[in-house]
């Protein structure tokens, strides 16, 4: 039976789910979390669905095993490959990422706005259907961000090299007259210091990560899920990848001292 001091489980193909396990800690600190990077077989933005589906298989089956109450899929790629699937698989809830269409498509005064994403998450039915639904009157141009998840994945250290890409990449959405930027997958926000430095003051960016740790707080609440404020339980962070540069990476940008467990799944 799920108690309500279980922890919330979170996936990403690697560090960019932690923008949304940062936004948690800030709304909901009382809850307990096991976030899981599979770096190891990142990225996933130029897998096929069938390889997706099976590593999140694989990585929910993990976090179930450590008791996880909710999943939450950390990752655009991964929800839109695989959400459905994972949702009639299991008797567990699931939140997911959605690509911040609808809140840009309403705040735009140019109609016209920018996503910036994965080949795999524009391609997802989870995207066509948002985009369908919420940017009906309004110009959408996307941009696949090739090689920016593993610029982050290696150590953010050439910061040349990521101020020239970001630039192929933003200047032919600025020529659309977009006044929204999307960030439809959960790496990017790490990002945003040097969109700033290439983007007007005008262009606002849609960072994912905070609807997202609402939406879980709201799926909480429905299910009687939610853990009563109190002591606060330190996350517990796993990785398919090095475990040294994940707890780099919590330490520099969460501020916490992590001992990262590496685990195999295959």
């Amino acid at each position: 039976m799920t108690t309500i001091n279980q922890p919330i489980g979170i996936f990403d193909s690697g560090v960019g789910g932690l923008t949304i396990l940062k936004s948690l800690l800030q709304q909901a600190p009382e809850e307990a979390y096991i976030y899981l990077a599979d770096s190891g077989y990142a990225p996933y933005g130029d897998r096929d669905k069938e390889y997706i589906i099976h590593r999140a298989g694989l990585v929910t089956d993990f976090l179930l095993n450590r008791g996880a109450k909710l999943i939450v899929i950390a990752c655009n790629t991964a929800t839109g490959a695989a959400i459905t699937t994972l949702r009639n698989r299991y008797d567990v809830p699931f939140v997911g990422v959605e690509p911040a269409v609808k809140p840009a498509a309403l705040r735009s005064k140019t109609g016209h706005i920018g996503v910036l994403a994965t080949r795999q998450t524009f391609q997802g039915e989870h995207f066509q259907r948002t985009a369908g639904l919420h940017a009906r009157e309004i110009e959408v141009h996307v941009q696949e961000g090739q090689g920016l998840v593993e610029w982050i994945e290696s150590g953010m250290e050439d910061e040349d090299w990521i101020r020239q890409q970001l630039s192929g990449y933003l200047v032919p959405l600025l020529e659309q007259n977009i006044d929204q930027l999307v960030l439809g997958c959960t790496h990017y926000p790490w990002l945003i210091s040097y969109m700033k430095q290439l983007l007007p003051e005008n262009i606002e960016i849609h960072d994912p990560a905070p609807a997202v740790a609402r939406q879980v707080l709201r799926v909480l609440q429905s299910c009687h899920l939610y853990r009563s404020p109190g002591v606060s339980v330190a996350p517990q962070f796993y990785t398919t990848g090095q475990a040294g540069f994940l707890n780099r990476f919590v330490k520099e940008h969460l501020n916490l001292n992590a001992q990262s467990g590496t685990i195999s799944l295959s």
